[in-house]
């Protein structure tokens, strides 16, 4: 029984204060809706297009994954000859590079010692994933595997952000 008056007496401190005008956003200057840009399908494949054709320059056959803002897969592009493996490893890039804002190749020496954060297995710490950041906007992430270099990888998602960052720094 007294629990149950003390999870009323809560409910009611809270309703209390959530009609206060003090915790409203409007009465803060905070807006109560956020606009987030979000890459479309057709730039995200413009990205995944481009990084294959720098690779395939190179020789190499890979495949890359462009992940939105929130880490969910938009496009995935696997070459005809890449390996299997690339698939989850060019999404976990993606992601890691997402989630950090920064490449993974920057990425190395930045976490050390037994309980550190690359051991959540969403996160892939190897050269190759690269943020989208669009005037301090982060987008998303391109992660690619398959080239026998993370360099390579790196250079080839470079090259697929380069196919479309004038236009959205323009937009």
């Amino acid at each position: 029984m007294r629990t149950r008056k003390v999870a009323i007496a809560v409910v009611s401190a809270l309703a209390v204060a959530v009609s206060n005008p003090a915790f409203s956003a409007t009465h803060t200057g905070q807006p109560l809706t956020v606009n987030i840009k979000r890459l479309s399908l057709d730039t995200a494949m413009r990205i995944g297009k481009a990084a294959i054709e720098h690779c395939r320059k190179e020789g190499v056959q890979i495949t890359v994954t462009v992940v939105d803002r929130g880490g969910n897969v938009q496009v995935v592009l696997r070459d005809t000859l890449a390996m299997d493996v690339s698939i989850a490893i060019s999404k976990k890039k993606a992601y890691t590079a997402m989630e950090f804002n920064s490449p993974t190749s920057a990425m190395d020496d930045r976490f050390k010692g037994a309980y550190n954060v690359p051991k959540i297995d969403e996160l892939v710490i190897s050269a190759g994933g690269i943020p989208i950041n669009i005037a301090g906007n982060i987008m998303g992430g391109i992660g690619v595997s398959g080239a026998p270099s993370g360099l390579t990888d790196e250079a080839c998602a470079k090259a697929g952000l380069a196919a479309v960052q004038d236009d959205l720094e323009m937009e």
